[in-house]
């Protein structure tokens, strides 16, 4: 007998779920593509792609066949065995990168922790045991383990929690001298986004990457970059370090990397992979056999020239309509970001109320993010219909001029 299906609704939420996110009032239940339905059957078109994560849309066929194959062969054997879907996975992800060493986690928290205590463990192993310090950035987001919180540079995140862990230091993002002024050889690390996302959507300048790789150098320091939300063609290419022809010692991705299966991955070196040692570090799913399927047919097609070089003109269509907006309503300071990882900055007369407009949109029938409270965030599928663009933007700023009355 199939069993009970039960009947839940938005207000369940508030009853059973540790209070920790405050969801919208509707609930999906179906997506197909760059559109999404709700318990009540109405339709959004969607440009938050679940915060960067749905980069094929929802549902794509070869990501569902992946799905459905993997799952009548093998699901799940922990890292007592490995397994062919993570192999052919982590040899596609080092032929597309600088990499030539895998881990694999399931989140980006996860690939951040494992990325943070490689490069503590590299230097202990190859330096000093005092070289320990890690050198980030105001307003990052690493993740929400008690390491990454630390790292990321928002106390809201991380006070409260009882001691942090020691020896992280944060400066100003984008500003050179303010990282000369705190480096030296005890540090172990420089961890950074390319693009700040929940700070705002706030690209690194050519400069600033270029100077960290150099003070790197100069300090036996390791370069970690953080591509959780900016990797996997968000930016227009498969990972935004390749727009900066800076090479990294260590990058992490995850969100896009599955298409909306959780799976992340820490990318290294040889030399750096070799100080670690069964036991040292690890996780029970990583690697799981239906993650890497999946993710394999993410990276199948996110890393074609047809994808990829559609992002920029995608890109284009959001600008052109977001600058008509402004044009008729005044309503943003800059828009910034890169490929589809788009922040439209409110002017300070519209301070605060990105969250509003956030809400007015999806009455509107259109998903959009926001980066604080006075940025707007577009992360759609990189395969976005142009028409699905076209239609949502319409929906957008009639949320807005709803809003502005």
């Amino acid at each position: 007998m199939a069993a009970e299906k039960l009947a839940v609704t938005r207000a369940t939420f508030d009853e059973v779920i540790l209070p920790v996110y405050a969801p919208a009032q509707f609930v999906p239940v179906k997506g197909k593509g760059s559109r999404i339905w709700d318990q009540e059957g109405k339709e959004y078109v969607d440009f938050s792609g679940g915060i960067a994560v749905t980069a094929l849309g929802h549902c794509h066929p070869a990501l569902v066949e992946a799905l459905k194959t993997q799952g009548e062969t093998l699901w799940h054997t922990s890292n007592v065995f490995t397994n062919e879907p993570a192999l052919r996975l982590a040899s596609k992800l080092i032929a597309a990168t600088f990499a030539e060493r895998v881990f694999f986690a399931n989140s980006g928290a996860e690939a951040n922790e494992a990325a943070f205590k490689l490069a503590r463990y590299y230097a202990t192993q190859r330096h000093s045991p005092f070289k320990s310090k890690i050198i980030a950035f105001h307003n990052a987001f690493h993740g929400r383990t008690l390491f990454t919180v630390s790292v990321g540079g928002q106390p809201k995140y991380s006070d409260g929690f009882g001691p942090k862990p020691a020896d992280i230091v944060h400066v100003p993002f984008n500003d050179l001298a303010a990282v000369k002024a705190v480096i030296d050889d005890h540090t172990c690390a420089i961890v950074v986004e390319p693009i700040q996302g929940e700070g705002g959507v706030t690209p690194a300048t050519q400069e600033f990457m270029l100077g960290l790789r150099q003070l790197c150098d100069e300090h036996n320091a390791l370069l970690v970059l953080d591509e959780v939300q900016s990797g996997m063609g968000r930016s227009g290419k498969l990972f935004a370090y390749e727009h900066y022809g800076v090479k990294p010692d260590i990058v992490t991705t995850a969100k896009a990397l599955g298409g909306g299966f959780p799976v992340s991955a820490m990318l290294t070196t040889n030399e750096i992979a070799s100080v670690m040692a069964p036991g040292v570090h690890g996780t029970t799913y990583g690697g799981n056999p239906l993650a890497c399927a999946v993710a394999e047919a993410a990276l199948d097609i996110i890393n074609t020239p047809e994808v990829l070089d559609g992002v920029a003109q995608r890109r284009q269509l959001f600008v052109d309509a977001l600058q008509a907006l402004d044009a008729k309503l005044d309503l943003f300071s800059e828009i910034r970001g890169m490929g589809l990882l788009i922040g439209a900055a409110l002017k300070p007369q519209h301070a605060g109320k990105a969250r509003d407009i956030l809400n007015a949109a999806a009455a509107e029938g259109v998903m959009v993010l926001v980066a604080g409270t006075d940025v707007m965030r577009f992360a759609p599928s990189l395969v976005i219909d142009p028409a699905d663009i076209t239609e949502g933007m319409k929906r957008f700023a009639a949320a807005v001029e709803k809003v502005l009355g």
